[in-house]
């Protein structure tokens, strides 16, 4: 049973019946994880464009990871629209999976369309998605949460995850642990979001980087100089953060302090030590990457632009991340794609 007076406002009846989980945002991650919650046998509705209502339509989803791990949902298995009140209709959990962009236009939706008990999860990335829902829904319970792999599209229904990981949802909401997990998707809790969050992002300072070389993951992160341009993203962070008296989580197989420095090792250690540490499966690219190549807008202002951001309100300069979100912007403006830049051009 699902109600939400343990974790916030308003105190309601609990539910009784199967929750209806609605997909608030079926791109990638969205339908990775609507998909899993559906094939456990979940009742799961996806709101997302026309394109992705008609290939769920027409191939259904199926579900692979690195470890040969496969999942398939059959298309009359799955409820999908582009309609926001069909979708949102009777909801008790609205999972929120729209880039940082369209928070508070979804926001804004689901306060008037969804009933007044559903909860509502921010899975996305960034720090302020969740305080952006809660100033839009000031009168429901609203729960930080955070997906630490990406997921690929890879057409007629394919989506791969190339990278491991738990989602984690605040502690506060802890009853809806048993809810959102799956066999092959486990939910954790965390007390201190915030940190998480942050966490998250030392990690996604990459994802610009990767959208900006053009290549996978994995290819990139075995150059030494995208490396340590990366390490210097994050050493402006940690900076930034120690200044602002934030305590970044551990996301990843790396502390967040030691990242620098593994970051920076010489390529035949680096593969040593990260072969122990980070899997990076051979498909797996940056949500940014596919954002360029498809003509839509980044999430650089939630990433890099927030490292920025956070530096100049505590007197601090943080170069090489502006350096970064300017790249990215003007490559946004040209809309061909990545650049696939060296490393070496980013600072020209």
């Amino acid at each position: 049973m699902i109600g939400v007076a343990d974790f916030g406002p308003p105190t309601t009846a609990a539910v009784s019946r199967a929750p209806v989980i609605a997909i608030a945002g079926a791109g990638s991650i969205g339908c990775f994880v609507g998909g899993q919650l559906a094939a456990a046998g979940r009742d799961v509705r996806f709101l997302g464009r026309d394109r992705v209502v008609d290939e769920l339509r027409s191939h259904g989803l199926t579900l692979t990871d690195r470890d040969a791990g496969r999942v398939r949902v059959e298309p009359e298995r799955l409820a999908a629209t582009s309609d926001p009140a069909t979708a949102l209709a009777g909801a008790d959990i609205v999972l929120v999976t729209v880039k940082s962009s369209g928070t508070r236009e979804i926001g804004r939706t689901v306060a008037e369309l969804a009933p007044a008990r559903a909860v509502v999860v921010s899975l996305q990335n960034g720090i302020d998605n969740a305080a952006i829902l809660r100033e839009e829904l000031p009168a429901r319970g609203v729960i930080a949460g955070m997906v630490p792999f990406n997921v690929v599209a890879l057409g007629e229904g394919r989506l791969h995850r190339g990278i491991d990981g738990d989602i984690v949802i605040d502690a506060a909401a802890a009853t809806l642990v048993a809810t959102l997990s799956t066999p092959h998707l486990p939910v954790r809790t965390h007390h201190d979001m915030v940190a998480v969050a942050w966490g998250k992002l030392l990690l996604n300072l990459n994802n610009a980087l990767n959208a900006l070389a053009g290549v996978p993951l994995r290819e990139e992160l075995s150059d030494r100089r995208w490396r340590v341009l990366l390490a210097r993203c994050i050493d402006e962070a940690l900076a930034a953060l120690q200044a602002a008296g934030i305590r970044p989580a551990r996301v990843g197989a790396v502390p967040p302090s030691m990242l620098p420095s593994l970051l920076r090792l010489p390529d035949a250690l680096f593969r040593i030590v990260a072969a122990a540490q980070v899997r990076i499966d051979p498909k797996a690219r940056s949500s940014m990457q596919d954002d360029l190549a498809q003509h839509r807008t980044t999430e650089i202002d939630q990433l890099q632009g927030a490292v920025v951001a956070l530096a100049a309100r505590h007197g601090l300069r943080a170069a090489t991340n502006a350096l970064v979100l300017d790249r990215i912007k003007a490559a946004e403006l040209r809309g061909e794609g990545s650049p696939r830049v060296a490393p070496d051009e980013i600072g020209r």
